[in-house]
């Protein structure tokens, strides 16, 4: 009894060290960026020792990065619209129709999901190129509104199987039309979810690089300024406009998972 016991408490002593070198591996950097972020002698000197705002202070001043901000801002709402609309339709069509190729439909629905960004971002460059759409804003809001369906459709798809159908079957026996139908009963049901997949898009467009980079023009956006500044050095400025990104980050995250969780209670 005594040895299954011991052998138990080793094990358990282990995975719990192990656990926290991973944890710590991963989280450590991010905590001393934030830190620096703070520190009045920029990113040299370790410890820092002197803790100081004036790298907020010079952020707030800088126009180019809250530009490039407001540029982000756009196009994640723009994905945002386009990806939930198309998300919408593909899941409804997944989830209500049988049709030809559903299961080859759901697939490719689902493929960028699997791809990498690089193939995703080259690919729309490649068709951009071939209908003679000039790289701008508008292509990245295309491109990242076309990269993100396919988590619109899984969030969705999920809302959607968990939804009582018989709500649906009572308002077309009431005489509602399909469409009304749609507005009144579909549609409620399915606000956590719709709610959720945006803050979700809206997340990962914000951070997104690697379709970006294939596709922006002359106006840059957020992670894109933050990498060109990057190519001269790291400064506590970029230090503190990270910071300012972890924050919103983990609270739209945070957000989402909560509606997810209570999506899936209901």
């Amino acid at each position: 009894m005594s040895a299954p016991a011991n052998t138990a408490t080793h094990r358990s002593a282990f995975l719990t060290a192990y656990a926290g070198i991973v944890f710590a591996f991963i989280y450590l950097p991010i905590i001393v960026l934030v830190v620096y972020s703070f520190n009045r002698d920029g990113v040299g000197g370790f410890p820092p020792r002197h803790f100081t705002f004036d790298w907020y202070r010079q952020l707030f001043a800088d126009s180019a990065i809250w530009d490039s901000v407001l540029n982000s801002l756009s196009v994640a709402a723009g994905a945002v619209v386009l990806s939930l609309t198309l998300g919408l339709l593909a899941a409804l069509a997944l989830d209500r129709a049988d049709f030809p190729g559903k299961s080859f439909f759901r697939r490719l629905v689902l493929l960028p999901l699997i791809l990498p960004g690089i193939i995703t971002g080259l690919s729309l460059l490649l068709f951009a190129v071939r209908i003679s759409l000039d790289l701008s804003l508008i292509t990245i809001f295309l491109g990242h509104g076309t990269a993100l369906i396919s988590v619109a459709t899984t969030e969705l798809f999920a809302g959607l199987q968990k939804m009582d159908r018989r709500q649906e079957e009572a308002s077309l026996g009431l005489g509602a039309t399909p469409w009304r139908t749609f507005w009144l009963v579909t549609l409620p049901n399915l606000k956590l979810s719709l709610i959720a997949s945006a803050l979700l898009i809206f997340t990962l467009s914000m951070d997104e690089i690697a379709v970006t980079f294939f596709l922006y023009g002359r106006e840059y956006t957020l992670p894109l300024e933050i990498w060109g500044r990057l190519r001269r050095g790291i400064t506590p400025e970029i230090n503190a406009i990270s910071t300012l990104i972890l924050v919103v980050s983990i609270i739209l995250i945070t957000v989402w998972y909560h509606l997810r969780t209570r999506s899936e209670r209901q």
